[in-house]
Parts: structure tokens; sequence; C-alpha cells
């Protein structure tokens, strides 16, 4: 089964929008849930995105330097 892994919502005061900085993990990687999937950063802070489930990258949807908006879809996971 894929899952599609979304920009949560960062809370009611914080922005709606983030910048990719780096990538974690590479395409093909298997993920434990916790590990360090992808790094953002905004305006106000920087901070890593964890795998929400046990699976493998099977696609990103966006590139390091892109930026997303909370829904956007990050990448899949096959899990």
């Amino acid at each position: 089964m894929r899952v599609d892994v979304e920009l949560p919502s960062m809370g009611d005061d914080a922005e709606s929008e983030a910048v990719v900085a780096y990538w974690a993990a590479e395409v093909g990687a298997q993920l434990d849930e916790g590990d360090d999937l992808v790094e953002l950063t905004t305006d106000k802070a920087a901070f890593t995105l964890p795998a929400p489930r046990r699976g493998r990258l099977v696609e990103r949807r966006v590139a390091e330097g892109d930026a997303v908006s909370v829904g956007d879809v990050l990448c899949v996971l096959e899990v």
C-alpha cells in the first residue's frame, strides 16, 4: 500500500509554508517509523519531519529548495 506523506500543520500561530532544505532519505531507502525523512525550514525555524510509518521511500514529489504548503504531498512511502 502506498502512503502520501504531507506537510503537516505546524500549529495555529505557525507559518503555512516551508522550504525543503535537505532530504535525509534517498529513494529506495527502507525507513522505520520516526526515522529522519526530510528537513524543512520556515522564516522562524528549521525542523525535521520523521517518517510517519515503516516503509520504503518510493517517490519524492518535491526537490531541495522547493517551497511547500501545509497539505502538499512531499513524498510517497510503500508500507
